[in-house]
C-alpha cells in the first residue's frame, strides 16, 4: 500500500524536466529519503511563486508531500542555497552536472543514500568555489564504484595483502597488485606511483574536510585515464555529461601558430 506524509526535507535539485504545457517534473536527492521525483503544478507559468527557489543548481530545506510510490509534491520552501558560480561558468556547470548524473544512476529511487547526501553537497560546494572541479569529480567517481557494485581493493595487494611494495592497478584482479605479482597481469594499467597514491587517497577522502586539492597536471591526466578505463570496462556507464567534459577539453587546446605568408 502506498504511503504518503507531509514533512520537512533537505534536498539537492538533480534535474528539471518540462511536463505538459505549464507543469514541471523535478528530481531531488533528499537527505532523508533518497531520490524523489516531484510534480510541480504551474511551474512554467509566469509569476510562479517558487520559481527562484527551484532553479537548477539549488539545494535547501523544503516542505512537501512525500510518497513512497509515484510522484511527490512540494508545498513550500523554507530556505535555499543557489550555486551561482556553477550556473554562470560552463566548465563548473559541466562538472556539477556530471557528478549529479552519476549519483542519479548509482542509486535507485526512494532509497536513503546515507553519507552520500553530504558528500554530494560538499562536492557541489567545492565545485561552486572552483576548487579543482575535475579532481572533485574524480573523488566522486572513485567512491561511487562501491554503490555501482565494482569497488576495487585499494588498501593492499589483492593476492598477498602487502602494501609496502610498489603497487599497480589490475582490472583483472579487481584492484591493486604489488610488484611481486605484476607478472600475473601483463595488461595491468602501468600506473605511476603518484597516480596510485591519489587513487587510494581519493577513495576515502571526506570532501567536507577539503579546502584545496593540488595534483600535478600529468598525474591528474593519468587519474582521468585510469578512471575512464574502469568506468568503461567495469561500470559500463557513459553519460552525456561526461562526453561533454571530454569535448570541452579540446576547446582549450592552443591554436597552432599561423605561418607567415610573406
Amino acid at each position: 500500500m502506498a504511503q504518503q506524509m507531509v514533512t520537512n526535507f533537505n534536498g539537492i535539485l538533480l534535474f528539471r524536466r518540462d511536463y505538459r504545457e505549464r507543469d514541471m517534473l523535478i528530481k531531488f536527492l533528499t537527505a532523508e529519503y533518497g531520490k524523489k521525483m516531484f510534480f510541480i503544478r504551474g511551474a512554467r507559468r509566469r509569476g510562479f511563486k517558487m520559481a527562484a527557489e527551484l532553479l537548477p543548481f539549488t539545494m535547501g530545506e523544503y516542505v512537501g508531500d512525500l510518497r513512497d510510490q509515484g510522484l511527490s509534491y512540494i508545498n513550500s520552501v523554507k530556505s535555499v542555497q543557489y550555486l551561482e558560480h556553477i550556473s554562470q561558468d560552463i566548465a563548473l556547470n559541466a562538472y556539477a552536472t556530471y557528478v549529479m548524473n552519476l549519483m542519479d544512476v548509482a542509486f535507485p529511487d526512494n532509497q536513503p543514500v546515507g553519507r552520500w547526501y553530504q558528500q554530494l553537497t560538499s562536492a557541489l560546494q567545492l565545485i561552486d568555489q572552483d576548487v579543482a572541479p575535475a579532481l572533485v569529480a574524480n573523488v566522486v567517481e572513485i567512491q561511487l564504484l562501491q554503490p555501482f557494485g565494482v569497488a576495487p581493493e585499494l588498501r593492499w595487494c589483492t593476492v598477498c595483502g602487502r602494501s609496502d611494495l610498489p603497487l599497480d592497478y589490475s582490472e583483472s584482479y579487481g584492484g591493486l597488485l604489488c610488484q611481486q605479482h605484476w607478472h600475473l597481469d601483463p595488461h595491468r594499467l602501468h600506473a605511476s606511483p603518484a597516480a596510485i597514491f591519489y587513487l587510494r587517497q581519493f577513495s576515502v577522502l571526506d570532501l567536507a574536510k577539503v579546502h584545496s586539492i593540488k595534483v600535478k597536471p600529468r598525474t591528474a591526466a593519468e587519474l582521468r585515464r585510469i578512471l575512464d578505463e574502469i568506468y568503461q570496462n567495469s561500470v559500463g556507464v557513459r553519460l552525456k555529461s561526461k562526453r561533454f567534459i571530454d569535448q570541452m577539453g579540446s576547446w582549450y587546446q592552443p591554436l597552432a601558430p599561423r605561418k607567415n605568408e610573406d
